[in-house]
């Protein structure tokens, strides 16, 4: 079926589509070769482009990735109006990943900080007050040494993941082999929750699955990188999905409450979705009292997941304050990061050390504050209007919108930006967004953040620093000219 718009798609071509599937397949196969001859490997250095590039394998490890990382980015791309079916699209998702399974750690090396997260907590030590090098773990070399010393900022239900996956591992390959069938279950968790969420919404499934899934940050990193983020996500859409499907049922905004808490005792991102996961727990005219009878139950079990993940691991609530060492890490990546970096280089210019960055991180966590508060208050403003029967079917999408633009501004105003972190709304935009023109602005980020990690956890952003700032500054100054213009525009208009 065509696009709404015009546009054919890949149901019209199923050349194009075959050769997507292929072009992608090989593309995955280039990035596990790349992975295999350059990858993040426990026992190997730390290093830059140049350094890959003079290794052993150096230009075929570059040319791999190059290569691999291109028709992968192309593939997505050239089908993102959709597969043409939604069958198709999970069988050419699946395909891709099985190369990426057999792959050691691909873009980063976060999984080997995991791992000693969870070592440091099955021997007594506490991963919220001391790292890895002080608590003493055996494969710290592994870790990257500016996470050597910092505390786990990740919660207590992904620490006790960690600290099974350490014991049934029985060392670190097994460990790592644990932690990535774990990102794998994420992911399949998100495939099984994505064709409900759709159709509630009145996306095309095919659509969705394929934005979704087939993306490749969700291979390279989430399964190849045995990141934390695919079992958080996994969790997020399954309570999502309870909530659209059973409103106002005690039991089912319990169940969904404990989903989401245990989203958050992963990854503490997971909160901001809460408020928008309580409007979509309304069942019947969006009142404060309907609101606070639904909500209440869905904060119980949300509560109940976290506090029983905290007494079982015996941590507490220590995990919060570790988040506070998350930024440690300064790249342009992040745009608060990048505006303050272009202050410092200005100030430089005229003699004075500004010291930007911590500040403009600060106003950027600020305004996230409020951009919430504001996003919450519209969705809200928008249900109260649906209260018609006859609207009811529009509900849904108003609060899984709502909770897809919470993840996106959190994302882009954190201290610290990491190329998987852009899964986090693509996978609640994906089941979201009606309009197929919507999707871009979501879509090509995900692409280019593709290409800035390298096979062995190389993160381009650390060689680009002065040039990346300014130009994520640019792109900064020109949304926020773009925007007050359209606000502007819209001011002047007659009523």
């Amino acid at each position: 079926m065509a696009d709404p718009g015009g546009a054919p798609d890949a149901a019209d071509r199923p050349g194009r589509a075959r050769s997507a599937r292929y072009a992608g397949l090989v593309g995955a196969t280039l990035l596990t070769v790349a992975g295999w001859l350059g990858g993040a490997l426990p026992d190997a250095p730390a290093t830059t482009p140049v350094g890959i590039w003079r290794g052993p394998h150096g230009p075929l490890v570059l040319g791999c990735w190059l290569v691999g990382t291109a028709l992968l980015v192309g593939a997505w791309w050239a089908l993102r109006r959709g597969a043409p079916s939604t069958r198709w699209a999970y069988l050419t998702a699946g395909l891709w990943l099985l190369p990426l399974l057999a792959a050691p750690p691909t873009g980063s090396r976060d999984v080997y900080s995991y791992v000693c997260q969870g070592w440091s907590w099955t021997h007594g030590a506490d991963p919220y007050r001391v790292g890895v090098a002080v608590a003493g773990c055996p494969w710290t070399d592994a870790v990257p040494p500016i996470w050597r010393d910092t505390p786990a900022p990740y919660g207590p239900f992904f620490v006790l993941l960690a600290g099974l996956a350490v014991t049934l591992g029985g060392g670190l390959v097994g460990a790592v082999v644990l932690l990535r069938v774990l990102a794998v279950v994420g992911v399949l968790l998100a495939a099984l929750c994505l064709p409900g969420l759709a159709r509630a919404v009145g996306v095309p499934t095919r659509r969705a699955a394929w934005l979704a899934l087939a993306c490749p940050l969700v291979g390279v990193h989430l399964v190849g990188g045995a990141h934390n983020d695919a079992l958080l996500l996994g969790l997020l859409l399954s309570g999502l999905l309870v909530l659209v499907h059973r409103p106002g049922k005690p039991r089912a905004l319990l169940l969904a409450g404990v989903l989401l808490g245990l989203a958050v005792a992963v990854k503490a991102v997971a909160v901001v979705v809460l408020p928008f996961a309580a409007l979509a727990a309304v069942l019947g005219r969006y009142t404060p009292r309907a609101l606070l009878r639904d909500a209440a139950w869905l904060a119980g079990g949300a509560v109940g997941a976290l506090l029983v993940t905290s007494l079982v691991t015996g941590l507490g609530f220590g995990w919060v304050s570790g988040l506070a060492r998350s930024g440690d890490s300064e790249q342009w990546t992040s745009p608060p990061t990048a505006v303050g970096f272009v202050v410092d280089y200005a100030g430089a210019l005229v003699g004075r050390e500004p010291h930007a960055v911590p500040v403009v991180r600060l106003v950027a966590l600020l305004v996230l504050a409020v951009l919430l508060v504001a996003l919450w208050w519209w969705a809200w403003s928008a249900l109260r209007r649906l209260n018609d029967v006859r609207q009811r079917a529009a509900r849904p999408r108003v609060a899984l919108v709502g909770a897809g633009l919470a993840l996106a501004a959190t994302a882009l105003l954190a201290p610290v930006f990491h190329p998987w972190y852009a899964t986090w709304p693509l996978a609640v935009l994906s089941v979201a967004t009606v309009p197929v023109a919507r999707t871009t602005w979501f879509v090509l980020p995900c692409a280019v953040v593709s290409f800035l990690a390298l096979p062995d956890g190389t993160n381009l952003a650390r060689f680009t620093k002065a040039p990346g700032a300014i130009a994520m500054t640019a792109v900064v100054v020109a949304l926020g000219v773009g925007a007050v213009r359209v606000a502007l525009a819209r001011r002047a208009r007659p009523t």
